[in-house]
C-alpha cells in the first residue's frame, strides 16, 4: 500500500511539474510572440510611411532625385533618429577616409586648414613629405579658391578638407597665398602622405613636450619612440598636450598608458546591464619623470582616458580647462553591402578605478584658461607664446625639484619630430574599438569613438 501510495504521489508531482512548465512556457512564449509582433507593427509603420513620403515625392517633385544622396540621407537620418548622439553613419566614400585616418595614411594634399576672420582656408600645419610640402606650400599662407570656387563661399574647415582630398593620381587646382602674401596657381597632385599623431621637442629647463594629436594604430610606437628620444635628449619631465584631441582608437590610448604607467587595470565596458569588462591593463614596467598632461573642452573620450588614467596611477597632473566629457564607447564600424558603415554605442567607458567622466569630463588639477581672443586664434599661438604650455612646463619643473623626483638633466640632442618608429621594438597592435578619425586637416572626418 506505501508503495503504491509513494508511485501515486510521484505521478502526481510529475504531472503538476510539467502543468507548471507548460504553463511558464506558454506566458513566455505568448510575451515574446506580443514583442515581436509589436516591433513587426513597429517597422511596418515605419516603412509604410517611408513608402508614402517617396511616393508622394516621386509623383510631384520638381527635382531629379539623386538614388545615392537619397539613400545615404535615409540612413543618415535613421541612426540620427535612434537618439545615441555618437552613432554614425559613414557613407562608402567616408568609411574608406575613416580606415586611412586610423592607419596613419590619407589621400590627398597634406594641409591642415582653419577659416579665419579672412574667410579663406589658413594653413596651420603642412605634413612632411605631402604634396603640399613639395609644392612649397608653408604654415601661414592662405588657400583662396580651390577648382575656380572662392573658399569664401564654403562655410566650414571639415568642407575645405573635403574638396582637398580625392583618388591618388589626380591633380587638384589651388588658388595660393603665402604667409609673404605672394599669390600662386598651383595644380597639385594627389597622393599618399602619412600623418604622425605624436610631435614632440625639447623645450627649456630639459622639458620634453609630447603633443598626441589623435589616437590611431600608430600612436603608441610613435608616442615610445618620441619618449625615448625626449630621455635621450636630456628631459627631466615630460608635457603631454592633449588639447583639441577628439580620441581615436580606444585600444591605442590603453595601450599608451601602459607605456607610461605601473601595472593595473586601465579601462573597463561597462554594458546597459552594469557588466562590466576589463578592456586592457598596464604592465610592470613604467616611465619614471615627472609627467604634465593639458587639457581643454575639446579633449575627449579615449584622450580622456588617458590624461585620468595617468592621473589616478599617480603619474601626472592635469592643468588647462575641463574635458568634454565623451566616456562612452562605440562598436567597431558595421560595414554594410553597399561599403557604408554605421557605428552605435554599446557601453560606458570606465577607467581602471572605475571613474566615470561621461556627461561630466574631467576637470584639472590647475585651471589655466584662455582669453577670449587667444581661444579665436589658437593656431597663431607658438609654444613660447602659449599660456598653458608655458604654466605646464612651470609646474613640471617644479615636480623635478620635488622629493618624489628627479633631479633636472643637462640639455642635450635637439628635438625631432615623432613619426619612425623606435629601434628594435614592433609597434603595438590595435583592433578598431571604435572609430575616430583625426581632427583637422584635408584628412579631417566624422567624429565618433568609443575611444
Amino acid at each position: 500500500m506505501n508503495k503504491k501510495i509513494s508511485v501515486g504521489l510521484a505521478i502526481t508531482i510529475a504531472i503538476i511539474a510539467m502543468t507548471v512548465t507548460f504553463s511558464i512556457t506558454m506566458i513566455l512564449a505568448m510575451q515574446l510572440y506580443d514583442r515581436t509582433v509589436t516591433a513587426v507593427q513597429e517597422k511596418a509603420t515605419m516603412y509604410d510611411k517611408l513608402a508614402e513620403i517617396d511616393n508622394y515625392v516621386r509623383a510631384g517633385a520638381y527635382y531629379e532625385i539623386n538614388p545615392e544622396t537619397l539613400s545615404d540621407t535615409i540612413a543618415s537620418g535613421y541612426v540620427l533618429g535612434t537618439g545615441d548622439r555618437y552613432a554614425t553613419y559613414y557613407t562608402a566614400k567616408a568609411y574608406s577616409e575613416l580606415l586611412d585616418v586610423q592607419n596613419g595614411v590619407l589621400i590627398g594634399i597634406g594641409v591642415e586648414v582653419v577659416k579665419d576672420s579672412s574667410g579663406y582656408a589658413k594653413i596651420i600645419k603642412v605634413y612632411d613629405a605631402s604634396p603640399a610640402a613639395e609644392m612649397g606650400m608653408e604654415r601661414g599662407g592662405y588657400i583662396t579658391a580651390i577648382e575656380g570656387a572662392d573658399v569664401k563661399t564654403l562655410s566650414t574647415k571639415e568642407a575645405v578638407a573635403a574638396r582637398l582630398r580625392g583618388q591618388e593620381g589626380t591633380s587638384i587646382n589651388l588658388s595660393y597665398l603665402s604667409p609673404l602674401s605672394e599669390a600662386s596657381d598651383l595644380s597639385i597632385p594627389l597622393s599618399a602622405y602619412e600623418i604622425p599623431t605624436v610631435e614632440y621637442e625639447l623645450l627649456g629647463n630639459n622639458c620634453g613636450y609630447i603633443k598626441i594629436r589623435n589616437f590611431s594604430s600608430n600612436t603608441p610606437s610613435e608616442l615610445d619612440y618620441a619618449v625615448r628620444q625626449a630621455q635621450s635628449a636630456g628631459a627631466a619631465s615630460l608635457v603631454f598636450d592633449l588639447r583639441d584631441n577628439p580620441g581615436g582608437l580606444l585600444s591605442a590610448a590603453v595601450d599608451c598608458v601602459d607605456l607610461l604607467a605601473p601595472a593595473g587595470p586601465v579601462a573597463f565596458a561597462e554594458t546597459k546591464d552594469g557588466t562590466r569588462t576589463e578592456l586592457g591593463a598596464s604592465g610592470a614596467s613604467e616611465v619614471e619623470m615627472p609627467m604634465v598632461c593639458i587639457i581643454n573642452g575639446s579633449t575627449a573620450s579615449s584622450a580622456e582616458l588617458f590624461a585620468l588614467s595617468l592621473r589616478e596611477f599617480g603619474k601626472a597632473q592635469l592643468i588647462g580647462a575641463k574635458t568634454m566629457g565623451k566616456g562612452t564607447i562605440q562598436a567597431a564600424p558595421q560595414k554594410l553591402s553597399d561599403g557604408s558603415a554605421v557605428v552605435i554605442t554599446v557601453a560606458k567607458l570606465l577607467t581602471g578605478q572605475l571613474t566615470s567622466f561621461d556627461g561630466t569630463g574631467i576637470q584639472p588639477d590647475i585651471e589655466v584658461l584662455l582669453t577670449a581672443d587667444e581661444e579665436q586664434t589658437y593656431y597663431d599661438l607658438t609654444l613660447d607664446r602659449d599660456p598653458q604650455v608655458q604654466r605646464a612646463i612651470e609646474l613640471a619643473n617644479s615636480l623635478t625639484l620635488a622629493p618624489s623626483g628627479g633631479q633636472p638633466a643637462s640639455s642635450g640632442a635637439s628635438s625631432q619630430p615623432a613619426g619612425s618608429e623606435p629601434a628594435g621594438s614592433e609597434p603595438a597592435s590595435s583592433e578598431p574599438a571604435s572609430s575616430q578619425p583625426e581632427e583637422g586637416g584635408d584628412g579631417e572626418g566624422e567624429d565618433g569613438e568609443g575611444e
